[in-house]
């Protein structure tokens, strides 16, 4: 037996520009002497309806005055090449090998270690010259030569070699090391983005009175626009999240791009939503999630490989926390760990969920309520976001603006705001009602803007759990 279809899951929206019938008592029939019983205040049904929570627990949220917000992450303190190509035929005491790309940054006299990558060979050697100034045919090239007597173990041209630097070694009375190496910080950047919503409600129905009482800014009462308002600002805070997780740059061409250029007078076009950075520059698993301890062996390796942050947070989605409760109650099965045992007490719930443990780092584990939310990401097939480890702690940033070091949250919003203009979240009334007397419009314009964007540091250290 499974769950029906119908009567399923109801997304349809009741916030639309007119008034629906199922809002309001439509039986003004007072002569009827059977008058059903009414409930004054609504019921929640849904629960809290609202998604905002995100940003909220795992982020800052810092002022910032300009149009662009620009930082510097540190690049790998030691160079290591891949797909490195043998020139030289194998046992030969001195070999050539090429980098893939660019110029080769070894330095003669430093020592390295070698490794095939599709046999069992081996060797470490000393760097003997590199590129053109020292006589060969172009940068991409280094020349080593062998501890061991046998010579290069590498067959030329059928395997690519892995080559890093463990060190360097001089003989007796020679200068000093060749060269020296400068730090390669990456440069990141992002656009902050207007968010604008807006409610408005005639100066009739705001003297119109209600039939059911409702909750609003201004307390309870039967005044309907009250929860309506109310309802506005709510879905535009959730809009101020949603936004910074899911917005994309708008490509070059595009025609959004044009449209916002255009509509706002050369404005910006999209900015780095969280997804959109971890999908570029950090960790994607691709179909699916991670549900064996095997697949989490697989995401540790890529955390080691990265920076290595000793506690990590993932947000999951319905089925993504039940897998892990799955995985890790196996595991308790098999190894007798204290998975469910209890003192036999009839009155005791048993726990069938884990919110924390630990395989190389610890990974504390949150249920995310916008990928389960019903009208948003959540029953996705194509394109679902399943979760997201994203990592706890602070990291340190070069912060241009402030021209210092700056330790900042992995993720924080920055927003326009200086001593005379907060575009945080701004709220103003206009028209003739509801206390504003701006205009002879006979209602009342409910206007929210904000202006932000998500600064997501650090992004390898994220990993994204994607269909």
């Amino acid at each position: 037996m499974s769950l029906l279809t119908s009567p399923g899951v109801s997304i349809t929206p009741s916030s639309t520009k007119s008034a629906l019938s199922n809002n309001y008592i439509t039986n003004f029939d007072f002569l009827n002497q059977y008058l059903p019983d009414t409930y004054e205040k609504e019921f929640e049904r849904y629960g809290d309806r609202s998604v905002a929570s995100f940003l909220r627990n795992v982020s800052a949220e810092i002022a910032t005055e300009s149009d662009l917000i620009k930082w510097t992450e540190q690049g790998r303190l030691h160079t290591k090449y891949t797909a490195v190509v043998p020139n030289s035929a194998i046992t030969t005491d001195t070999a050539l090998f090429s980098i893939a790309s660019g110029t080769c940054v070894f330095r003669k006299n430093q020592t390295v270690f070698l490794t095939s990558e599709s046999t069992s060979a081996s060797a470490k050697a000393v760097i003997s010259g590199v590129g053109t100034a020292d006589g060969l045919a172009t940068d991409q090239q280094f020349q080593v030569k062998f501890y061991n007597a046998s010579g290069s173990p590498f067959v030329i041209t059928t395997e690519t070699v892995t080559a890093f630097v463990y060190g360097s070694e001089f003989s007796k009375g020679t200068s000093g090391m060749v060269g020296s190496l400068e730090s390669t910080p990456q440069f990141f950047d992002v656009k902050p983005i207007i968010i604008k919503d807006k409610y408005t409600v005639s100066g009739s129905d705001m003297a119109q009175i209600g039939w059911v009482e409702v909750e609003g800014d201004n307390g309870m009462g039967y005044l309907w626009y009250l929860k309506s308002e109310h309802e506005t600002r709510l879905r535009f805070e959730d809009y101020l999240e949603m936004s910074m997780v899911e917005a994309v740059e708008a490509e070059n061409g595009s025609a959004a791009e044009g449209y916002l250029s255009t509509a706002t007078g050369g404005g910006n076009a999209g900015t780095e939503g969280l997804f959109a950075a971890v999908a570029g520059r950090g960790n994607v698993w691709s179909g699916g999630y991670p549900t064996t301890l095997a697949d989490f062996d697989e995401v540790v390796a890529r955390l080691d490989k990265q920076g290595a942050i000793a506690e990590n947070v993932l947000f999951t989605n319905r089925a993504f926390s039940f897998a892990i409760d799955d995985m890790l109650a196996a595991q308790s099965t098999v190894a007798g760990a204290s998975y469910g045992m209890f003192n036999n007490d009839k009155d005791m719930a048993l726990n069938l969920g884990f919110s924390s443990f630990r395989r190389g780092y610890d990974f504390y584990k949150s249920d995310w309520k916008y990928l389960n939310d019903a009208t948003l990401r959540g029953g996705l097939t194509a394109g679902g976001v399943n979760g997201l480890l994203v990592p706890a702690g602070t990291t340190t940033v070069y912060d241009q603006v402030l021209g210092a070091n700056a330790k900042r949250p992995f993720l924080h919003v920055r927003y326009r705001a200086n001593a005379r203009e907060d575009r945080k979240l701004k709220t103003w009334i206009t028209g003739s009602a509801g206390g504003a007397q701006t205009s002879d419009l006979d209602a009342m314009n409910v206007e929210y803007l904000s202006e932000r964007a998500l600064c997501t540091l650090g992004a390898n250290n994220f990993v994204l759990f994607q269909d």
